[in-house]
């Protein structure tokens, strides 16, 4: 009877030291991710690295205003590589330690930042192509489509036959009582979005996206993760047929 109760003691004794082993392991398999994951950040300045976790600690106070923030930071010219860097080590640690809340906020972020430093070295073209689809909310595809034609009569320079014959700043030109070479006063600057730009960016787009999406399109099977890749197919097969629209709306826009 002792003897047994000494192995049923013996066996307790040995688990304990497994679990514990164990948990010896995985924390110090923790501590070398950790400090992994914070090399990433080895070759930054210091002080770049305490502003931009400063800046992201701004954001997640934020909450509802985030947005505003993450535009105001824009403007300042405060987001940056180094930025986003900071947040995707947040996700990686929250990954890790399986904080599925914090994984979603920060991932939210991320995406938000990503997507307002993209916005802001976009061209003209494509500023405005994205500021025409995020306007689109999944109904009234007709009532859409006049909102931004109104947003692209006010955006492109007018033109026109008479346009075309007298540029802007010959209006008043008299032919009969000129002397010397002809230079017209344009109005159109860098900023200016030409009609002809917007359609050649966009069909340039369109033909970049249609070429991944036929490599895409041979996706089968029924397990997650094919299922989930052939839902983003769909989403971007609609989002082509919202940039073709537009493509098209460019072509034929009339004054």
């Amino acid at each position: 009877m002792m003897y047994e109760w000494q192995a049923r003691q013996r066996e307790k004794t040995k688990e304990l030291h497994r679990r514990r082993r164990e948990e010896e392991e995985e924390e110090e398999r923790k501590i070398e991710e950790y400090r992994e994951v914070g090399m990433r950040l080895k070759g930054y300045p210091e002080e770049d690295v305490r502003k931009a976790r400063k800046l992201i600690s701004s954001f997640i106070r934020a909450a509802e205003e985030v947005e505003e923030k993450i535009e105001e930071a824009a403007e300042k010219g405060e987001l940056t590589e180094l930025v986003l860097m900071v947040i995707w080590n947040r996700v990686d640690l929250a990954r890790r330690d399986d904080e599925k809340d914090a994984i979603r906020s920060l991932d939210l972020l991320y995406r938000r930042v990503e997507a307002e430093i993209l916005k802001r070295e976009a061209t003209p073209a494509m500023r405005l192509l994205n500021d025409l689809l995020i306007m689109y909310d999944g109904f009234a595809f007709h009532e859409w489509l006049k909102k931004c034609k109104k947003i692209m009569t006010d955006t492109f320079p007018r033109e026109d036959p008479y346009s075309i014959l007298v540029p802007p700043g010959f209006e008043s030109f008299d032919i009969d009582k000129h002397h010397g070479p002809l230079r017209p006063q344009l109005e159109i600057d860098d900023n200016t979005l030409l009609r002809v730009d917007f359609i050649r960016e966009v069909d340039e787009l369109l033909q970049e996206v249609r070429l991944e999406m036929d490599e895409e399109e041979n996706e089968q099977g029924f397990d997650p993760e094919s299922v989930a890749n052939r839902l983003k197919q769909q989403e971007k097969k609609q989002t082509i047929s919202q940039v073709e629209a537009l493509l098209e709306l460019a072509i034929g826009l009339k004054w």
